[in-house]
């Protein structure tokens, strides 16, 4: 009895409802403004012009003379580093560099000061020698003319000059090839060697006196006086922060929006209110895997005067991939669809006509309406009473 009673009631009411009442919606207005299509995702702070300095030897720290966050000048030496076991390394190579530089001018002068002198001697030795024979043969011959002198006496003179002769020739091919080739091969790898060992030294020394390559900011020092450190660890951290690389990170279904030149608008949550500018740079060649997602990274350089942005702090990145002024704009929720194309809903006298519209971009909120509409136009949003809305409706537009 009790459901047959509501049944009733239900249809009595029915019957005093009016026919064909309007239906709620809300509308908006078309209006003219600028809308900009853009990227929004976000990204990290990174030096422009960055310098690390790493320990290029076990040893301890030495001297502090910076702290994190101080401005330097080029040339500024910030940091030193223990270097009495480099000294000393540089010191023994510098020696065999000095040995090895004397063997090669001995090779170029024939041998040290004592085997030039002893060789010297010997030649003016042979040259006495082999002339003495030379003397003495011519002798013999001219007493052999007279049967003073016998082909014998004559044979041995003959014999004795040619030995002085090769005695003397042995002594200036000594006195011009001294060494063989191997041998100043040898010498000149182990003055090479030697060389490249000092080189090596000295290079280590400079690295243990760290200097400012450039003026910027001392922004990350990890150690403490005293400290050791291992070959490879980081002593320091500069910067040229007047200007910082943005390095966004640009999920892969939007990758193919960038174009070079885009503008790029910076904005970081410790700073509210303010907005760092800068443009397109590079276009991904890759997506990889950041995180959980999918990426191509772009970037740009960004003025940061006032060092105000901080190296590897995250940001909101918003990329303008287009940008039209002074075009006809409506909510995204008042294009509509169907297999004829896009559409609006126009509220006319209270009743809706469709409107076949054009479009160009659109962001989450906002499309551009290129034809199909006038200015000022009324176009439907939705239903209040979740009755579809059609052409010809009879609505009533809720404030």
């Amino acid at each position: 009895m009790v459901v047959g009673i509501i049944a009733a009631l239900v249809v009595l009411l029915a019957s005093f409802m009016p026919k064909g009442a309007p239906v709620p919606i809300r509308a908006a207005q078309a209006q003219r403004e600028t809308i900009r299509s853009v990227i929004s995702t976000n990204g990290r702070i990174e030096p422009a012009q960055n310098f690390e300095a790493h320990a290029p030897v076990g040893t301890t720290v030495k001297r502090l003379l910076v702290k994190e966050g101080d401005q330097v000048k080029k040339g500024q030496l910030l940091v030193q580093l223990d270097d009495a076991q480099a000294l000393s390394q540089a010191a023994q190579a510098l020696a065999q560099v000095r040995s090895a530089q004397a063997d090669l001018s001995a090779i170029a002068s024939g041998g040290n000061q004592e085997e030039v002198l002893n060789l010297e001697s010997q030649l003016v030795k042979a040259k006495s020698g082999r002339d003495l024979a030379q003397r003495n043969l011519d002798a013999l011959i001219q007493l052999q003319q007279t049967g003073a002198a016998s082909p014998g006496e004559i044979s041995n003179a003959q014999n004795q000059l040619a030995k002085t002769q090769a005695d003397l020739a042995f002594l200036e091919q000594k006195k011009k090839d001294r060494y063989s080739k191997p041998e100043v091969a040898r010498a000149y790898a182990q003055e090479s060697e030697a060389q490249a060992a000092y080189d090596a030294a000295e290079g280590t020394l400079a690295e243990l006196n760290i200097r400012a390559p450039f003026s910027g900011t001392v922004y990350a020092m990890p150690l403490h006086l005293g400290t050791y450190v291992n070959p490879g660890d980081l002593v320091l951290q500069e910067a040229d922060l007047s200007k910082v690389l943005v390095r966004a990170f640009v999920d892969e279904p939007d990758v193919g929006r960038l174009a070079a030149g885009q503008p790029i608008e910076v904005t970081w949550d410790a700073v509210p209110d303010r907005i760092w500018n800068g443009t397109v740079t590079v276009i991904p060649a890759e997506v990889k895997l950041h995180g959980t997602r999918n990426v191509g990274e772009t970037t740009c350089l960004v003025d940061n005067h006032d060092h105000k942005l901080l190296p590897n702090v995250n940001v909101g990145i918003t990329i303008v991939t287009s940008e039209h002024k002074d075009v006809l704009t409506l909510p995204r929720e008042a294009l509509r669809q169907d297999e004829h194309g896009n559409y609006v809903l126009q509220v006319v006298d209270q009743e809706l006509h469709r409107r076949d519209v054009t479009t160009s971009i659109s962001n989450l909120t906002k499309v551009e309406v290129t034809g199909g509409l006038g200015t000022d136009a009324y176009v439907a949003l939705t239903s209040l009473n979740s009755k579809p809305l059609l052409n010809g409706s009879r609505v009533k537009v809720v404030p």
